[in-house]
């Protein structure tokens, strides 16, 4: 049997854990990231524990400058972390007790219950916070690649196949749409992040006349009008991981929204569309083939989506089973929260340093937008404007593509002749039709990808972005 410090262990026990379930146990090999919001904490309860009586100002003092001193040794990489101590709550209070008597105070009114609970949450606060800003970033990215190449008009797609024109830049302003939501719904998840559990216990609160209200202001727990935000329920506030799922829930949205992103600009890049051209630097090669440029940034940011949403699904399936309140099970949060983050924010910042180094290849997306076929609809739409119902329209125009593919010609090719043979209300101003100019500044619409909406758009969230 290996023996823990009495700071870990209870007088309950005679002895400590096994090395083996110390080992399987401890978790301060990933939770001692939260030191500096457990030290916060800390310095927050201890200033309530004055507050209250528990502590003299000459204990409160003394307390503060140990927990400052900690904070150094573990930013200059000199703190020992103790595997036995278990986690980062107890490794911290232990160096502080063998250095500050009145540090064995601190942990009065408190659980670790309740102050990992904390933790998490300041923690994910700031998190939440780096991320929105790096959202930004990226909406700004592609706006930025949007703008440089405003004048580029390429196929949209639908079932992959060639569906109707657009701006590049109307396609790209389509996914800096989906990043906004997605800031949203991380602004949404920061209001039920910005809740403090601390004074909630192991599950039942305190006995102690514990001030709240106090903690939570000191360490920014505050709604629009400055005031404090506390959890109504001790039991909910230590077994409660909402926060982290439902972060973990809009992260993994974000997640598929670059991934998806990914896919067009790996499509984009093929020799079959060859519609941008990526920096070298956000490309590799192949071990075999000298003349390969694979995307594998775009790849793995495609790639890393399954793991974020596997990390949403670990932890809905750890807390679908648990009793109240707090179960150790709970330790297993941590790794799946913080992989979450890392992940998404990394490839947040990295998409967005690749979209600053991509380009458009002009020649490539003006052939491929010069599909005639890519203007079927809009000569539906000339029909209708004929008079004819919109039905018998897109029927017309169905035959008339038949004919084209028959006869070997592109549809903007037809004699008016051969336009009137299917439909008599063809004019002579039918092949007004295709021109791609007009037919983009036509779409005048809220959101179409129209020459004057494009570029409304786009000043739109330059101003957003900036």
């Amino acid at each position: 049997m290996k023996k823990t410090s009495p700071v870990s262990r209870s007088g309950r026990f005679a002895s400590g854990p096994a090395t083996a379930v110390a080992q399987f146990t401890e978790s301060i090999s990933f939770d001692r990231r939260l030191w500096r919001h457990d030290i916060a904490g800390s310095m927050a309860h201890a200033t309530m524990l004055r507050k209250i009586g528990c502590l003299t100002q000459r204990e409160l003092r003394a307390i503060i400058q140990g927990l400052d001193a900690i904070a150094k040794e573990i930013q200059q990489g000199k703190f020992r972390w103790q595997a036995e101590l278990e986690d980062v709550h107890m490794n911290i209070e232990a160096a502080l007790t063998s250095r500050v008597p009145a540090g064995a105070k601190l942990h009065t009114g408190r659980s670790r219950n309740d102050q990992v609970a904390l933790d998490m949450r300041l923690w994910l606060r700031e998190q939440i916070v780096g991320l929105q800003k790096e959202i930004r970033l990226l909406q700004r990215a592609l706006v930025e690649f949007g703008e440089r190449e405003r004048a580029v008009v390429i196929p949209g797609y639908t079932h992959l196949q060639r569906a109707q024109p657009v701006y590049l830049a109307h396609h790209l302003l389509a996914y800096v749409e989906m990043l906004a939501r997605d800031s949203q719904r991380l602004q949404e998840c920061f209001a039920r992040v910005n809740v403090c559990p601390l004074g909630s216990g192991a599950l039942a609160g305190s006995t102690l006349p514990l001030d709240r209200e106090l903690v939570a202001d000191l360490l920014g727990f505050v709604d629009a009008r400055g005031r404090p935000q506390v959890t109504q329920n001790s039991m909910d506030a230590v077994s409660d991981r909402d926060f982290a799922v439902e972060f973990c829930s809009s992260a993994a949205l974000l997640a598929v929204h670059l991934s998806r992103l990914a896919e067009d600009l790996i499509l984009w890049s093929s020799s079959e569309f060859n519609f941008i051209r990526i920096a070298d630097a956000y490309t590799t090669g192949s071990s075999l083939m000298p003349q390969k440029k694979n995307p594998d940034v775009a790849e793995l940011m495609r790639g890393k989506s399954g793991r974020v949403i596997g990390n949403l699904v670990a932890l809905l399936t750890l807390l679908k089973g648990l009793p109240m309140t707090y179960n150790r099970d709970l330790q297993e949060d941590k790794e799946r929260l913080f992989d979450t983050v890392d992940t998404v924010r990394a490839t947040v910042r990295l998409c967005a340093a690749m979209l600053q180094n991509t380009m458009a290849n002009r020649d490539a997306c003006r052939a491929a937008a010069s599909d005639s076929a890519l203007l079927a609809t809009d000569l539906a739409d000339y029909l209708v404007q004929k008079g004819l119902p919109f039905r018998q329209a897109h029927h017309a125009v169905g035959a008339l593509v038949a004919l084209a593919e028959r006869l070997g010609k592109p549809l903007n090719r037809l004699t008016l002749p051969e336009l009137r043979s299917v439909e008599k209300k063809f004019g002579a101003d039918a092949s007004k039709v295709f021109d791609l100019k007009a037919a983009l500044a036509r779409r005048q619409l809220t959101g179409a990808p129209g020459t004057k909406e494009v570029r409304k758009q786009l000043d739109r969230w330059k101003k957003l972005t900036r």
